[in-house]
């Protein structure tokens, strides 16, 4: 299984010392070189200590033309533009972004996208955590991540925790 990620996936789970997820869910996540650069240029060792993680694979772009369209004509981040683009380039099965708009760009190309939450989810699933609440409180209080009541009671829901 191909699964690329962008940045902030990997940054969040990162600060709350859940990085460990992807690698027992997935085994290796692909990320272009500009996640690598936003990963080093990060303020905190544990985010730019991922790329020292032997299932992070780092994969250039053979184009940035989707990428660069991406950021011009869509008003994308680099690094989701990049994470798309490699995506589409390895044929990925799944991409791993937050982002709503990043995620609504993915699927108009065709990609599978997945978020934080529906790790967790999946994490849940397979017993790897015992509950999801506690760690997406710990994503919004350690990790800024931003999420709607409404989505995280629908998270609660599919969790069987509500």
């Amino acid at each position: 299984m191909i699964v690329v990620s962008d940045t902030s996936p990997l940054g969040s789970l990162a600060l709350i010392d859940y990085l460990w997820l992807l690698p027992n869910i997935y085994g290796t996540v692909v990320i272009p070189n500009l996640v690598a650069n936003e990963l080093t240029a990060a303020p905190d060792t544990r985010i730019q200590n991922i790329l020292t993680l032997d299932w992070i694979q780092v994969q250039p772009l053979s184009s940035t033309t989707i990428a660069e369209t991406l950021q011009q004509n869509r008003n994308l981040d680099p690094g989701e533009a990049h994470a798309i683009a490699l995506a589409i380039q390895l044929k990925a099965d799944e991409l791993l972004i937050d982002e709503r708009l990043g995620r609504r760009e993915a699927q108009r190309y065709g990609l599978s996208v997945i978020g934080l939450l529906g790790i967790l989810v999946i994490a849940k699933q397979r017993n790897l955590i015992p509950k999801v609440q506690p760690v997406m409180d710990a994503l919004s209080n350690q990790a800024g991540f931003r999420v709607s009541s409404q989505l995280y009671h629908y998270i609660l829901m599919l969790s069987q925790e509500s």
